[in-house]
């Protein structure tokens, strides 16, 4: 008997936790807004002779779905903020993985700069690159 009162009870407990943290993940209304095409543009190389470039995927993630919208109307103005701060990079900043998170998250302050400044409010949540080649 005490075996399955106590069963019953954990599996409650467990059935109420599910819920909860259901319940939790449900209200969560993050987006996702990726550019097309690819971003590509050219970065400074060794002893500034020579050019190399770089092609990236850039997603955002929003703060929520419902800003996709005003992500879509400022994407010339977004676009053109990577651009700069890609083609301002030495070889060795493009080429490293320390050096990449540091564009991105350059790219991330800049991007929430930006659209803070636009619309007043705070949009962007993470700048993520989802594919990143160099040359």
């Amino acid at each position: 008997m005490k075996k399955s009162l106590l069963s019953i009870y954990l599996i409650s407990m467990l059935v109420i936790g599910a819920t909860t943290s259901f319940s939790t993940r449900a209200e969560s209304n993050v987006g996702y807004f990726g550019f097309e095409p690819d971003i590509i543009t050219n970065y400074i190389g060794q002893g500034n002779k020579k050019l190399g470039y770089v092609r990236i995927t850039v997603d955002l993630m929003l703060n929520d779905i419902s800003d996709i919208g005003v992500v879509e109307h400022h994407t010339p103005l977004l676009r053109d903020a990577i651009v700069e701060i890609l083609s301002k990079e030495p070889e060795e900043n493009i080429k490293s993985l320390t050096g990449r998170e540091e564009i991105r998250k350059r790219c991330t302050e800049k991007l929430k700069a930006l659209l803070k400044q636009e619309t007043g409010q705070e949009i962007v949540r993470e700048v993520l690159f989802t594919k990143y080649l160099y040359h």
